[in-house]
Parts: C-alpha cells; structure tokens; sequence
C-alpha cells in the first residue's frame, strides 16, 4: 500500500511522513518543492501542486491512502479544484483519505461527500499556532492577543497520529473527528505555561479590537484577514474550548498537553 501525503513538508504533514514511515508504511510525501523536504531514504518525494491537477498525476500512481489538504499555493488559499482532484484520486484506486480541513468546508469536502472515498475531518486550533507570539516574546517578554477564550489547542502530532489509524485501518470512512488537546487553556494560561517553559516570567496583554486591527495590520494582513481575525476572537466557535477524547479513542494514547509541546518548542522563543 502506497500512501501519498499532501503538505509533506507542512506542520501536519511532516509528523504523518514520519509516523507512516517509521511504521514500515510506504510513502509518498507531496510537496511543491522537493529540493525543500528533509526525509530519509525510505520516503519517497514528488513534486506537484495541489492548485494545479494536472501536476498530480504522477503522485496519485499506484497510491492506495492520501492524506489531502484544503487550501494551496503561495497565500495558503481554499483549493477551487476538489471535484477533478478527488475524481483523480478515485481514478488511481485512492480507497481511503483523511483530510485535515479548517473553519470552513472547501471544494476538497464537498467532493468527497459527493464520492466514493471514505474520507474524515480533523478540524482543530493547533498548539504550533503558538509560534507566533516568539517574536514579542523574544524581544519584550510579553504576549498580545485580542482572543481570551479557552481553546482545547491539540499538538500537531496528535491529529497526524489520528491521521494515520485512518490511514492504515478500517472503521473509520465518512467519520468527521474533531481532534482536541487534554485541557483548554486560555492564551493567558497559555502564556503562563510558556514562560515557566522557558525560564522568563511573561506578561500577557488583553488587546483591545483597535489595537488588534492596528496589531494585524503592521504585519501586512489584507484587511479580509483582519477583519476574520477579530471576528473569531471575538466570536469564537462554541466547540472551541470543548475537550474531546479523539485522540486517546482513535489511536490508544493520551493527547499530549501544552506543557509538552512548549518544553519540545522552548528554543524558539529564547533569545
């Protein structure tokens, strides 16, 4: 069985390449730039772009499994091109697909609802979206968020090792699985556990909408992103801090905590 995985080199897709293949699995990272990809030998590379199926055909060749992605090139967009994608997959003989999706259903869900492939959903916050406060945290010892919900962040990983049970046994098509942390946490409780990581006391800033926009605009957001970022941190969905068994029910583990991941990830944030 030859096992495809889309966003090889991504945040996700990096950990399943090495879960499947430390496994046995055979597989086949996908990625738009293999020059990039720092597998071992066992992994296959090929290259192809998700936003254009007619790269892809080779990739899908004697696959089995795919792991796919919902959104593609250079500005991470919504893939526009599920239906020929997923008719491309099915073409091959792809019998099984996990997807990892985000807020919002794309072309790539749609197709597959309206298809033949077994198919599920891992749609969470991840604990590695926490990278983006090193920056702040190296320069001043604080973090700054307009968002004060609790959110069940989940390491990246957990949902690659959901990813794979689906991936490699039966049981699990047309399942939608929401993947969560142990706990959810506050990004001040996520700052407290942070900076006890790391060694450094931080100070966490509740923003105010204004300053968030003002925040997000000195990195160049467009102003859809801008307004999309309020609107959730405001707004956030009602699951959000809702904790879920997932991981612990599909794969046999416990979910790892957030005190892990940031122990695993302190070099970051160190100056």
């Amino acid at each position: 069985m030859t096992m495809l995985i889309a966003g090889a080199t991504g945040t996700v897709g990096r950990h399943l390449v090495s879960q499947l293949a430390g496994a046995g699995h055979r597989v086949r990272a996908l990625t738009r730039d293999p020059a990039k990809a720092r597998f071992g030998p066992e992994v296959e590379v090929v290259a192809g772009d998700l936003t254009d199926v007619a790269t892809l055909h080779r990739a899908f060749d004697g696959v089995t499994a795919a792991h796919l992605i919902t959104f593609g090139g250079d500005d991470g967009e919504d893939l526009a091109d599920g239906d020929p994608l997923v008719a491309l997959a099915a073409a091959a003989g792809v019998r099984r697909v996990s997807v990892l999706s985000g807020w919002a259903p794309t072309s790539v869900e749609r197709a597959l609802r309206a298809g033949p492939i077994g198919w599920l959903v891992a749609a969470v916050e991840f604990m590695s979206g926490t990278l983006e406060w090193a920056p702040e945290v190296r320069a001043g010892g604080t973090v700054s968020s307009l968002a004060a919900f609790p959110s069940a962040v989940v390491h990246e990983a957990d949902i690659a090792a959901v990813a794979a049970v689906a991936l490699t046994e039966g049981g699990h098509a047309g399942k939608t699985y929401t993947v969560t942390g142990p706990e959810a946490l506050t990004p001040r409780e996520r700052t407290g556990i942070l900076g006890a990581a790391i060694g450094r006391d931080l100070a966490y800033v509740n923003l105010t909408v204004d300053q968030e926009r003002e925040r997000l605009r000195s990195f160049g957001c467009p102003l859809a992103y801008i307004e999309f970022g309020v609107a959730l941190a405001t707004n956030p969905p009602k699951t959000a801090g809702v904790v879920r068994n997932t991981v612990e029910a599909v794969t046999g583990r416990r979910a790892r905590t957030f005190a892990a991941w940031a122990e695993a990830n302190a070099a970051h944030f160190r100056n």
